[in-house]
C-alpha cells in the first residue's frame, strides 16, 4: 500500500474513469482511509477528500493533510479558500502529490467556514470565484471543478445558478458539482442545511440544457440505482454523499452498472479480507500511539446494511476492547458474528 511522495521520480498520469459516479467530500468521514475501503467496492467511482483549507496547505504540514494511498485514483482535493494565490499555491501542491483533479469548495454553509469567507458565501462573489479558477488553471495541468448550491439564503430565482454557473465558466472551468438545494448561511446548523432546503433537481437539468457542452454532476438526496438512472438520463453524472458512507454497498455494482467493467463485483467478505493488509500495514507504520483500529474500522460499519445480523456486525467492530488489541483480523470476527446471528 504505497503512500504517494511528490519528490518521487515523476511517472505519467493515470488514465481515469469519467466522473459518472462519485462519492462527495464529507468532513470527519472521507479521509483516507474511507477511500480506500470504498475504492476496494468500486474501482471507477470517484472519490473525493475531505475538504482542505488553502491555510492548511500555505502555513501547515502538507503531508499530513495531502498524503493519500496510490490505489484511490481516481482522486479529487477538494480546496477551501478565496485568495487566488493560495489557492493556485494549494493546486500546485495538490498535483504535485498525484491528484487528478482540484475541487473548489462554493458550497459548505457552516458559519466556521463563513468566518474564512469561502464555501457557500463565495456564490454571492462569482467575479472572486472566476478568479480563483483562473489562479488554480494557471498553476496546474489536471482539471480544476466546482462544488456548489443553487442557491444561498432566500435566493429562489433559477437565474441566480445559472449566472453564477456563466460567470465562473469564463475562467475556463467547465465541470460544477451542484449540490441542488439552497445553503441557509444563518440559522441553520450544516446537517439542517442538508435536510431542510427543498431539492430543486430541475434547476441541475435546465443547467445541462442551458449549458450543454459542461459536465453537470447532480448531488444532494439520492439514495438509490434508480434515481441515479433517473439523474442520469438528464445529466453528466452523479455524486452521493451519505448514503455511499451509510451504505457503502451500495456502490458494489457501480463499475458494471456505470462503467461497464466485466469484471465481477467483491462480495462483502471480499473487501473486507481485501482491507486486511491495508490495516496491518498502517498499523505497522504509524504504530499504536499514531494509528488507532478504529479509525480505519469506523469507515466500514455500514458495509453489511440491510442484512441480518448486522447489529452484531457492528457491535463486534464497535467493541472498545477488541479494538484495542489492534487485530485487522476482527473484521472477519465481525463477519462471522453476523452470520451467526443472521
Amino acid at each position: 500500500m504505497t503512500i504517494l511522495d511528490p519528490t518521487a521520480a515523476a511517472v505519467p498520469a493515470p488514465v481515469v474513469p469519467s466522473r459518472r459516479l462519485s462519492v462527495a467530500p464529507m468532513m470527519d468521514w472521507t479521509d483516507r482511509h474511507c477511500r480506500v475501503f470504498h475504492r476496494h467496492i468500486s474501482k471507477h467511482t470517484w472519490l473525493y477528500t475531505e475538504m482542505v483549507t488553502t491555510g492548511a496547505l500555505v502555513y501547515g504540514d502538507v503531508e499530513r493533510h495531502l498524503r493519500f494511498n496510490e490505489e484511490e485514483h481516481p482522486v479529487a482535493l477538494q480546496l477551501g479558500g478565496s485568495d487566488p494565490a493560495d489557492l493556485a499555491t494549494s493546486a500546485k501542491l495538490g498535483e504535485q502529490w498525484g491528484y487528478d483533479e482540484i475541487n473548489l469548495n462554493c458550497g459548505c454553509p457552516s458559519e466556521r467556514v463563513q468566518k474564512g469567507a469561502f464555501g457557500a458565501c463565495l456564490m454571492a462573489e462569482p467575479q472572486l470565484v472566476a478568479d480563483c479558477v483562473k489562479a488554480m488553471r494557471d498553476a496546474v495541468s489536471i482539471d480544476v471543478t466546482v462544488k456548489h448550491r443553487i442557491g444561498i439564503d432566500d435566493v429562489a430565482s433559477y437565474d441566480f445558478v445559472r449566472d453564477f454557473v456563466g460567470q465562473v465558466a469564463e475562467a475556463g472551468c467547465t465541470t460544477f458539482i451542484v449540490h441542488a438545494r439552497n445553503a441557509i448561511l444563518k440559522g441553520l446548523s450544516p446537517k439542517e442545511n442538508r435536510e431542510i432546503p427543498p431539492l430543486k433537481y430541475d434547476y441541475a437539468y435546465q443547467l445541462k440544457r442551458d449549458f450543454p457542452d459542461f459536465e453537470i454532476i447532480i448531488n444532494g438526496g439520492i439514495k438509490t440505482e434508480a434515481e441515479i438512472d433517473e439523474h442520469l438520463q438528464h445529466l453528466d453524472g452523479v455524486m452521493l454523499g451519505r448514503e455511499a458512507y451509510h451504505n457503502p454497498f451500495l456502490m458494489a455494482n457501480f463499475d458494471q452498472r456505470y462503467y461497464g467493467d466485466s469484471s465481477a463485483p467483491k462480495t462483502r467478505e471480499q473487501v473486507l479480507e481485501a482491507m486486511i493488509p491495508y490495516i496491518q500495514a498502517q498499523l505497522a507504520q504509524y504504530g499504536p500511539l499514531g494509528l488507532k483500529l478504529n479509525s480505519i474500522t469506523r469507515h466500514m460499519l455500514g458495509i453489511m446494511t440491510g442484512l441480518p445480523g448486522a447489529r452484531a456486525f457492528r457491535q463486534t467492530l464497535s467493541d472498545s476492547k477488541k479494538l484495542a488489541l489492534g487485530d485487522a483480523h476482527l473484521l472477519l470476527e465481525a463477519a462471522a458474528r453476523l452470520r451467526i446471528a443472521a
